[in-house]
């Protein structure tokens, strides 16, 4: 039995994401909350929001028990990109990559 939870078209680069779930994966839930609180990166604020959601929804829909939740899986792909315009000297353009991602959460209880 597994519980998830999907964050998709966050603007955020997966790079900086992946930094963060690498710290979070195959720890049980109350201490990837209490990482992703005190780690200072940009994606801790969603990574949180969703890991709570993942929690909810493993408690309500499939009547796992809380204290026993650990992150089994945590990945992220690449979401659509948004390509932007920079002005450069001379007439030139240079583009500018605007990356999102698409972030999944699994949790699994321990035996």
């Amino acid at each position: 039995m597994e519980a998830r939870a999907y964050l998709r078209n966050v603007r955020i680069a997966p790079r900086k994401v992946q930094i963060v779930l690498d710290l979070i994966r195959n720890k049980s839930t109350e201490v990837a909350l209490a990482t992703l609180q005190s780690t200072p990166k940009a994606a801790c604020e969603c990574l949180e929001k969703l890991l709570k959601s993942a929690i909810a929804n493993a408690e309500n829909n499939h009547g796992m028990d809380k204290d026993n939740l650990y992150v089994a899986e945590c990945f992220v792909c690449p979401g659509p990109t948004l390509k932007r315009i920079m002005p450069r000297a001379q007439g030139r353009a240079f583009r500018i990559l605007k990356r999102t991602s698409h972030i999944t959460i699994v949790l699994k209880e321990k035996e």
